[in-house]
């Protein structure tokens, strides 16, 4: 299944992409697309839904983030060995962990605001795990079993927030807007092979990122599994796995930030696609 949420910011209604390529209103099934929602059961509820009898949705609607009240927005830093080749860092011997702020979070295609006093704005083009099921010191044989569906993330970064301001990696990777999800979450029995897809990031029709998710150095199993050794992980949290090489601080001879006016545009095989207009603050 594809789900989606539709409509204006904080009005958003929870929808299904049907095989006809409608989108239909699951708010008489479902209160939103949630951590209840997301569960086993709640699944199983949608599946069972005759979807061609739900109200059609227009089409032309805002599609808002595909997960509603996101608990933890948690992140793997370096896990795309050719990514961690291209900033110059050794490849990590565990999983580098770190938080985004839920407060990050927008809808797919929403504008992507640059924050006062940036100097180094950045993409980064994500697969993001959603949990259906909760987590807590799972085996790596088991973690699937705790996976919701998938979707696209662009980990938007202030890379001189980053690593120039002291302190951990969250600073950077917080400020309002640098989290867009979606369009759709793709339930796992849709992805055949979560360490098979290609994924790719445009800015302004230029393609930086063209990569697969076959370079992760770890994989999902494995980071759903390690991250519950230190958390327990919730239905509608996030986890944000890496980016393949091509981000902006890696681009040679110089790197290329962000600036007002530009357009990204992203995707991953079978998630979807993305658009941001960039912004600068109070523009």
């Amino acid at each position: 299944m594809k789900l989606l949420r539709i409509g204006a910011k904080g009005a958003e209604k929870p929808a299904i992409l049907a095989e006809d390529g409608t989108i239909r209103d699951l708010s008489g099934i479902v209160g939103d697309i949630g951590s209840q929602t997301l569960t086993p059961e709640g699944l199983a509820k949608i599946r069972a839904t005759d979807i061609g009898v739900l109200p059609r949705l227009d089409e032309g609607q805002r599609i808002g983030p595909c997960v509603a009240n996101v608990g933890k927005f948690i992140c793997i830093g370096l896990n795309y060995a050719d990514h961690a080749a291209e900033t110059g860092a050794k490849i990590p011997e565990e999983p580098i962990i770190f938080m985004k702020a839920t407060s990050a979070i927008i809808g797919p295609n929403d504008d992507v605001i640059i924050p006062k006093n940036s100097i180094k704005p950045d993409w980064e083009v994500e697969l993001g795990v959603i949990i259906g099921k909760e987590a807590r010191y799972v085996d790596e044989a088991d973690a699937m079993d705790h996976v919701a569906g998938y979707c696209v993330v662009n980990d938007v970064s202030e890379r001189h927030f980053q690593t120039e301001r002291g302190g951990t990696w969250d600073k950077g990777k917080g400020s309002d807007t640098f989290g867009p999800i979606g369009p759709w979450l793709v339930t796992k029995d849709e992805v055949a092979d979560p360490q098979n897809l290609k994924m790719w990031l445009d800015v302004d029709g230029k393609r930086y990122q063209d990569g697969s998710t076959k370079t992760m150095i770890f994989g999902v199993a494995h980071v759903v599994s390690y991250v519950s050794q230190f958390m327990s992980l919730q239905p509608g949290d996030i986890i944000s796995t890496g980016t393949p090489p091509g981000v902006g601080m890696g681009i040679k001879p110089e790197p290329v930030w962000l600036k007002h006016g530009n357009v990204m545009r992203l995707g991953i095989e079978g998630m979807g696609e993305q658009t941001q207009n960039v912004k600068a603050y109070g523009a």
